[in-house]
């Protein structure tokens, strides 16, 4: 964690009584209100406001669901351990702990009971136009975390279709008492109050400003969360306006991650390091979040994870012609990692060596505002548009980029799935999905941009499990199957809050 980002953490400790690395916000909400720390000033605002997002991230659980993990054997493993058990098997998972649905789902609504403490203090103390920028924040902060629960917890919005299944609880207003009570609503009433929410909050944003912009919902990183919004809720339109907004000079090509000349030629180490650095231009909105997914105890040595197979489609050849650079680091063959996460250690006893380790996550990329705009160019049939996206994003990411050999275009894309994967006879538009689909599951590999795309777009996901005799059998998870969407926590189903169906 740098200074000032312990800094701003250490004073929201000190001054508000939330701890965002172990507390529930249940444990916020036994005090009375009247013991809270009364938000009376701007300065406090901004200060609560540090922590309206989630201190957990979602990769274990979201990769290890996903074809971005295999079974490696329980002889080439270095350990199977829960929450990646589980996981794998598209079972409940009962583990509580670093990676498991439950921890995030505590950890959105911990950020959602910051923006709303922030909403009320604004109502309440009349702050003026000085408080603009921290409504549209703790307004977007809020559809943020809710949206988020929602692609995990509840069925994908399905477009011109029906939404009347189960939503996720949506509180507005801070708790009066230790256990309020929360219905579901639907995933259309769900995704209503998101639309509200971010259309609110992005209008008063223009003009915001902030010491470290990429831990806040800046304008710019509201148009990026408005791009994958808007993408699931199949308007293209506005997912096309709103990455358009990202970069209004249109210059993605050189605000995406610039492997080529950027982050290739640096060390292992570096790369770590400058891949999630808030002063890189592709980094949108960064979150501190308390993880051990980049440890070999953690999803890299694990029997469930990033294997052979997943590592030879990550390295491999792709549409373009050729691979996307990448630095992927192996602990012991086959456990390989994307070498993404830089650790760090934030103690709390320096002299006994406890503390907490923690992970900076990219939630929103330039690089995925660009392949979201990419597709909902292709959603609206404008083709030469989508490549045009298509192309640009090769050019930063493909060693010595030849625009002869690996411009993309409709024949050559039909052509790679005909060879690679004997599919004929693509439509034109299914064929630039396709090439949409395998970019960004290499480009983002580990990151859990994959397992969005799998619920967006139905697709069937296969695991391996090999025996101890070297048996290898196969089962699958397809678009209808009612665990794609993650059982909700048990204290949540024992407050009378409707579980998922199984």
């Amino acid at each position: 964690m740098n200074k000032m980002k312990r800094n701003y953490k250490q004073i929201i400790l000190l001054t508000l009584g939330l701890s965002v690395l172990n507390t529930s916000c249940n444990k916020y909400l036994e005090e009375e209100p009247d013991m809270r720390t009364q938000i009376n000033t701007v300065e406090k605002l901004s200060q609560l406001l540090v922590t309206a997002y989630p201190d957990r991230n979602y990769y274990t659980f979201a990769e290890t669901a996903s074809d971005n993990a295999e079974d490696k054997s329980a002889a080439l493993a270095g350990h199977n351990n829960e929450p990646f058990i589980s996981l794998y098997n598209w079972n409940v998972v009962q583990e509580t702990g670093n990676g498991s649905p439950t921890e995030y789902w505590n950890a959105c609504y911990r950020a959602v009971a910051v923006t709303n403490e922030a909403l009320a203090a604004i109502e309440k103390e009349n702050f003026g136009a000085a408080a603009d920028q921290y409504k549209g924040e703790a307004l977007v902060a809020r559809a943020y975390s809710i949206f988020m629960l929602s692609i995990f917890f509840s069925n994908p919005y399905h477009i011109g279709g029906d939404n009347s299944g189960l939503g996720i609880p949506y509180p507005l207003k801070p708790e009066t008492t230790t256990r309020p009570v929360y219905e579901r609503g639907t995933v259309e009433s769900t995704y209503a109050q998101i639309e509200k929410d971010l259309e609110q909050g992005l209008s008063l944003l223009k003009g915001a400003k902030y010491e470290v912009p990429h831990y806040h919902f800046t304008q710019q990183a509201a148009f990026a969360f408005a791009t994958r919004f808007y993408l699931f809720k199949g308007n293209w339109d506005k997912a096309i306006q709103y990455a358009s907004a990202v970069y209004p000079d249109g210059n993605f090509k050189g605000n995406i991650r610039q492997y080529v000349t950027d982050l290739n030629p640096r060390s292992y180490a570096e790369y770590r390091q400058e891949y999630t650095k808030a002063s890189k231009s592709w980094n949108l909105l960064l979150a501190n979040t308390y993880s051990v997914f980049q440890r070999g105890s953690g999803a890299g040595n694990a029997r469930y994870s990033f294997g052979e197979t997943v590592k030879n489609i990550y390295t491999g050849n792709t549409v373009y012609g050729a691979k996307l650079i990448n630095k992927f680091g192996v602990y012991t063959a086959p456990n390989y990692t994307t070498n993404k996460f830089n650790e760090l250690f934030y103690y709390t006893n320096f002299q006994a060596g406890t503390g907490y380790p923690y992970i900076m996550a990219p939630l929103l990329t330039a690089d995925e505002v660009l392949l979201n705009r990419a597709e909902a160019y292709v959603q609206k049939g404008s083709y030469d548009l989508a490549l045009k996206d298509l192309n640009d994003f090769g050019t930063a990411n493909i060693d010595a980029y030849n625009p002869t050999a690996h411009t993309l275009t409709i024949p050559k894309i039909k052509d790679y799935f005909q060879t690679n994967a004997g599919i004929s006879n693509l439509s034109d538009k299914d064929a630039v999905i396709m090439a949409i689909l395998e970019i960004k599951r290499i480009a983002f590999m580990q990151e859990g941009i994959r397992w969005m795309d799998i619920l967006r777009h139905g697709l069937t996901v296969k695991h391996n499990f090999i025996e101890a005799s070297g048996n290898e059998t196969f089962q699958t998870l397809d678009k209808n199957d009612p665990r794609r969407v993650f059982q909700i926590p048990q204290d949540a189903i024992n407050t009378g809050i409707p579980a998922n169906p199984r």
